[in-house]
């Protein structure tokens, strides 16, 4: 049986877990393609560096281009990270007939659109299922499983660093500033979180889901994004008094054509499943017209996880490659991207103010609602010992972003009202 041959881009931490699974599981591997697979060439920042797994130092060259122009090689996997250097190698590649594998979620965010054009074209496979959520089979199952069906919304989890902080604040009662300073000793949060805890990275994969389950070319740009750098334990202690849990959650639906996409710090009901999605891991939530809810949970990084992915990706590209039929799978988007404006974005909402403790006040309040059309759920007014003003809690029911902004932009300009302290999204 003659060998498939792959040249990987990249030996890091995810690079060297893919080196391991290949080694590792040679044997189930190759009777589930019918050949053995051969990691022929692996491009490296530096080929002397220690590693803590054996590679054969032949095989190593720091020439990215020695993978890509090898004409052995038939499979690419792609975990070098980078964005506009790495699109040219992998354009290239495609030139030359080569299936991709990637785990390149900025990559696939900014240019997936492009490169799975080029792909088609050539009558190649790119695939990314690691791209998002690390080791949960989330894309695979919204171009295969989804298929059939017509999805609705997509709601998920999909960064763990930021689910590590809410929920120590959550458990622990903890600060922000403390929580983000233990994610980076511990290594989940770099030294420059802002990806993270702003919610980039978060947007980044929800562009990608968008994508694959509206069929439509969502990009970075179409996607509203807040972090949670301001979420603080206070605004995490009344969630929990309300019975729910803050969550950054990344949030696509459709109603009729047009869409949405955010990513946001959002107040999950208590009993909603992805309320106890906990710590690093990652989960996302999938509404389709016909099998209702689904919602699919894991790892959502590191090494053996993202690896697995990516290698589950390998297998797939080089069955595909013994049937003569890769690049029949591409899903490049087909539909008119349509979004929604701010009139068609409806959802409940949370708000704490800061205001004068003194009669009328409550008055004013809910006239405003009722003049711009926005319902409420609740309405609670308390006093608080460690501040001279009294709070207001109000969640409303699904209103507009339009009018809540209007009702927003009024309060500013009440004299009763010190603050509008926080504002969030509810769900579940």
């Amino acid at each position: 049986m003659k060998p498939v041959k792959v040249g990987l881009l990249g030996l890091g931490t995810v690079g060297t877990g893919v080196v391991r699974i290949v080694e590792g599981n040679q044997e189930d591997l190759s009777s589930q393609v019918g050949s053995p697979i051969i990691i022929s060439k692996i491009a490296v920042k530096n080929s002397d560096k220690p590693r803590d797994i054996f590679i054969d130092p032949a095989i190593l060259t720091e020439d990215p281009w020695d993978v890509i122009r090898d004409p052995e090689i038939d499979v690419i996997v792609e975990v070098m990270g980078g964005v506009e250097q790495t699109k040219a190698y992998i354009l290239e590649a495609l030139e030359r007939g080569k299936h991709i594998i990637t785990a390149n979620k900025d990559l696939m965010a900014l240019y997936g659109s492009e490169i799975l054009a080029k792909a088609q074209e050539k009558q190649c496979d790119v695939f990314y299922e690691a791209s998002v959520a690390g080791g949960i089979p989330i894309i695979r199952t919204l171009i295969e499983g989804f298929s059939s069906d017509r999805i609705l919304k997509i709601m998920g989890i999909v960064n763990g660093t930021t689910n590590f902080i809410l929920t120590k604040m959550s458990k622990e009662g903890a600060s922000y500033d403390d929580v983000l300073q233990e994610a980076q000793q511990l290594g989940y949060a770099e030294s420059d979180p802002t990806s993270d805890v702003e919610g980039l990275d978060a947007a980044r994969k929800m562009a990608i889901l968008g994508t694959l389950g509206f069929r439509t070319n969502v990009e970075l740009k179409d996607v509203s994004v807040r972090g949670i750098s301001q979420v603080t334990k206070e605004d995490i202690a009344y969630a929990k008094r309300l019975g729910y849990e803050m969550k950054l959650l990344g949030i696509a639906d459709r109603e009729d054509e047009n869409i949405s996409i955010s990513v946001q710090p959002t107040m999950v009901r208590r009993s909603h499943p992805i309320a106890a999605v906990n710590g690093v891991y990652n989960a996302v939530y999938v509404y389709g017209e016909a099998v209702g809810e689904t919602m699919f949970y894991g790892a959502g990084a590191g090494a053996m996880p993202t690896a697995t992915s990516v290698v589950a990706d390998l297998v797939a590209a080089i069955k595909n490659l013994k049937l003569g039929v890769n690049g029949l799978k591409a899903i490049v988007p087909y539909k008119q991207k349509k979004l929604k404006d701010d009139e068609q974005i409806k959802y409940k909402n949370f708000i704490l103010l800061h205001v004068d403790d003194k009669a009328g006040v409550l008055a004013q309040i809910t006239q405003a609602f009722a003049q711009f059309d926005v319902s409420l759920e609740s309405v609670v007014q308390q006093p608080n010992e460690h501040n001279p003003y009294a709070e207001i809690i109000i969640v409303t029911h699904d209103a507009s972003k339009a009018r809540m902004n209007k009702v927003l932009e009024h309060f500013e300009g009440l004299e009763v009202i010190r603050t509008i302290k926080s504002v969030y999204r509810v769900e579940g």
